[in-house]
């Protein structure tokens, strides 16, 4: 990846994270006693991303409720991404193994935004090649994608390549967490470490 792209891809991180933040009306301030101290951005309390309503690539529709009693980790992407997906989907992995005995109760959830590309049996390899838990979703169309991903404040673009028919996507980098009860709890920005990840998983389960 050029420098250029680096670049381009850290700032629109950092634009989704401030929006997140502004949002959300938080303050990042001293610690107070008594409150988890996750290293995620906590946004407990925020009126998004609450809906989740996709299809998984056994055909099967899924919501939030659907995963009750673990922690889920919502990330936005697609199959044929170069760098931030996969690197995304083998820390998540890490996480999961980190976890121990308790990494069955960490579920990762893969929506795509590249339904030209992302059929139901791609994702289904693609999650394998990393975890066969781990899910892959989809829209059932582009307007309901487009719905979805503006409720999780998931920005993405199409970009055209160098050769016709090719292209890549610019979008968000950065992944939810929610508790075992369903409620969205952290935002995880991408580059975060697989320990930090996995201890704010473990303050979840532990009904922080």
């Amino acid at each position: 990846m050029s420098a250029w792209d680096m670049n381009r891809r850290f700032a629109l991180e950092k634009i989704a994270a401030g929006a997140l933040l502004a949002s959300a009306g938080i303050v990042l301030s001293a610690c107070q006693p008594g409150k988890p101290q996750f290293r995620g951005i906590d946004i407990t309390g925020v009126d998004y991303a609450q809906n989740l309503r996709a299809t998984d690539f056994n055909g099967q529709p899924r919501t939030l409720a659907d995963f009750r009693g673990k922690v889920v980790v919502i990330f936005f992407g697609y199959t044929q991404c170069p760098d931030v997906c996969p690197t995304t989907m083998t820390e998540m992995l890490q996480v999961k193994q980190l976890l121990g005995a308790d990494g069955d109760k960490l579920q990762v959830l893969f929506l795509s935004l590249d339904p030209e590309r992302d059929t139901p049996e791609v994702l289904k390899a693609y999650m394998g090649s990393f975890d066969p838990s781990f899910l892959g979703l989809y829209a059932g169309s582009p307007d309901e994608l487009a719905a979805l991903a503006k409720d999780f404040k998931v920005f993405y673009k199409k970009v055209e390549g160098s050769t016709p028919g090719s292209y890549t996507m610019d979008h968000t980098a950065s992944s939810y967490l929610y508790d075992p009860q369903g409620r969205l709890r952290l935002f995880s920005r991408y580059g975060s470490k697989p320990e930090d990840v996995a201890a704010d998983v473990r303050l979840l389960l532990g009904g922080a």
